[in-house]
């Protein structure tokens, strides 16, 4: 049978207070980051910079992908671990 009006009703009442809790958090997110970048924007950075300097690390994190991967498979070859080969290439295991 379908649930009466009120049995609705009462199954909406979560659901509704989640959706005004998941948008207070993104709201307040929001405020957060325009905080941020009004911040950077008073410290002398453009936000041409910004979009400029993220897609710059984006572009970093590819090639860094790309050498781990390579590194994983010279491993496997060679029967060591990618930790082994990080002196011969004078890699740091931080970065």
């Amino acid at each position: 049978s379908l649930p009466k009006n009120n049995d609705a009703g009462i199954e909406m009442i979560p659901l509704r207070s989640s959706c005004i809790l998941t948008l207070k958090k993104l709201k307040d997110k929001r405020d957060m980051l325009e905080k941020e970048i009004d911040q950077l924007i008073s410290e002398g950075y453009s936000v041409d910079e910004l979009d400029d300097h993220i897609s710059q690390l984006h572009e970093y994190n590819d090639i860094k992908d790309v050498g781990q991967m390579l590194l994983g498979k010279l491993a496997v070859i060679r029967g060591v671990t990618t930790k082994e080969l990080y002196p011969e290439f004078d890699l740091d295991l931080n970065d």
